[in-house]
């Protein structure tokens, strides 16, 4: 298959708005505690869905999987397990350092180790650094970092200038950064994940699947680490919280987005939106391993774009829910010229994967 670099940075897109659009459906759950809903979201998430479009949209699967180095099965559940507990430490981050500083340190390892990690690994990054279509390559990926530092001041100045914006009460750096770097490694391990997939993605080509496709048996095992730490941690919430009656119609407590009296929890409407904001998560995803399979020689931008397409459509959804209100002039002009070098950063790594095909 020739390599479409402009597709595959569609395809990207694509995955970054569907990452950045799963959480609009969870925040219309009512009455379910957190680890409530998100284990619920995380099965269609983390199991379902990637069992479901794997079966769809490739040959052979179980098949393919049990043929598949148990080696290679191994090393893609452990990173996705790694990534779960990224995710997981991620709101610590916030909340002893804060939106900008949090953000900025967190998503820019994320970024750097998910992008950089493997082709270092593989030792090709001298060879990347060489060719003018590679340097390019790598000129995006300092221009979208210099973006998350961007958009995470934004933010940070867009807390403390709306009524709701909250100061970080238990800043702490010492802990926060310790935190943040921890979160950070652990996020950009899934691109570990996907990248110790290959042998699976050579048995399922050669099982027949579409090279668009390639990518989905991977993700199967990877997120099924991913499910293995999250749902460790939310059992361990529904034991301590006693909230697994909330599965079957109990209200959480009041204080945990309940109320003082009896109410009726809106059951089938919570299911159908965690079903929702669960495979929207899954989307992104699923477009992602489409979009790495058009970038040829330099698939390893790919976690570049990734991040990039998510922070920039998260931004956007901020603004269509009128988040930015209130804001000064400065901080608007602060968070557009953030997504002005989100864009920009896409375009100059689409560029240079384009040369790369050429």
């Amino acid at each position: 298959m020739t390599p479409n670099p402009a597709l595959g940075v569609l395809f990207h897109w694509i995955g970054g708005f569907s990452s950045a659009s799963f959480y609009v459906p969870y925040k219309r759950i009512r009455l379910w505690s957190w680890e409530v809903f998100w284990l619920a979201g995380g099965l269609f998430s983390w199991l379902l869905a990637p069992w479901l479009f794997a079966s769809l949209r490739t040959e052979n699967l179980l098949g393919v999987l049990s043929a598949a180095p148990r080696t290679t099965l191994l090393w893609c559940w452990f990173w996705g397990a790694m990534w779960g507990f990224g995710g997981l430490t991620f709101g610590l981050t916030m909340r002893y350092l804060g939106l900008s500083l949090g953000m900025a340190v967190a998503l820019g390892l994320t970024t750097a180790i998910g992008t950089l990690g493997p082709p270092i690994f593989h030792g090709t990054i001298g060879e990347i650094a060489r060719s003018t279509s590679g340097q390019l390559t790598l000129l995006g990926i300092v221009v979208t970092l210099v973006g998350i530092v961007v958009v995470a001041r934004a933010g940070s100045a867009k807390a403390r200038e709306v009524p709701s914006g909250e100061a970080v009460a238990e800043f702490d750096l010492r802990k926060g950064l310790a935190i943040a770097a921890f979160s950070g490694v652990m996020s950009g391990c899934f691109a570990w994940g996907l990248d110790a997939g290959q042998p699976i993605r050579d048995l399922t080509l050669a099982a027949g699947t579409d090279p668009l496709s390639q990518g989905l048996p991977v993700l199967c095992v990877v997120l099924l680490g991913g499910l293995t730490t999250n749902a460790v941690w939310c059992a361990w919430l529904i034991v301590r919280n006693r909230s697994f009656g909330q599965f079957f119609g109990a209200a959480a407590a009041s204080g945990a987005g309940g109320t003082d009296g009896p109410v009726r929890v809106p059951l089938l409407a919570n299911w159908l939106l965690a079903a929702l904001g669960g495979t929207l998560w899954y989307g992104q995803f699923f477009f992602y391993t489409m979009g790495e399979s058009q970038m040829g020689r330099y698939g390893f931008s790919s976690w570049t774009l990734h991040m990039a397409s998510i922070i920039l459509f998260s931004t956007l959804w901020g603004f269509a829910l009128r988040e930015w209100l209130g804001t000064s002039a400065r901080t608007r002009r602060l968070v557009w010229g953030g997504i002005g070098l989100l864009i920009g950063a896409t375009v100059i790594i689409g560029g240079g994967n384009m040369l790369a095909a050429a």
